[in-house]
């Protein structure tokens, strides 16, 4: 798989070796040297290096890939949790990954905090701005 996921300084950098052990390629913003980065620029050099962000900043990172034509992914851990709980989360969206034979081209996946997995598609062109304030999954 050619997953490459680059995980939110808002998050735990146990989820790089939870990705690692799986299989996927994964770096921590702190460790690449973009710690304090606006989101928008996070945003901008993930498409650029074809990075899937995983993050729990929802409202800022929709705001960003909503402006985007095309991009590699973007993963949204909703609750704000301590680290086991993220690693946990985020194994699931893993099995979304593998289940989707690593196609998440222009998606956007979220998980809530009853660890329940939501996918849309998040674009410029395709995306529910409403989703933003309120989430509402089908």
């Amino acid at each position: 798989m050619n997953a490459r996921f680059l995980i939110d300084e808002c998050l735990s950098v146990a989820l790089v070796a939870a990705a690692k052990a799986r299989g996927f390629d994964a770096d921590h913003v702190t460790y690449i040297g973009k710690a304090g980065w606006q989101d928008w620029n996070l945003a901008r050099f993930a498409v650029a290096h074809n990075y899937v962000i995983v993050t729990n900043n929802r409202r800022d990172f929709l705001k960003q890939y909503a402006k985007l034509e095309i991009h590699d992914g973007l993963v949204v851990l909703i609750p704000l949790t301590k680290r086991d709980e993220q690693i946990r989360l985020f194994a699931k969206v893993l099995e979304v990954f593998v289940a989707r034979n690593a196609d998440l081209v222009n998606m956007l996946i979220e998980v809530a905090p009853d660890g329940s997995v939501h996918l849309r598609n998040w674009t410029a062109e395709d995306h529910d701005i409403g989703h933003i304030a309120k989430p509402i999954w089908p």
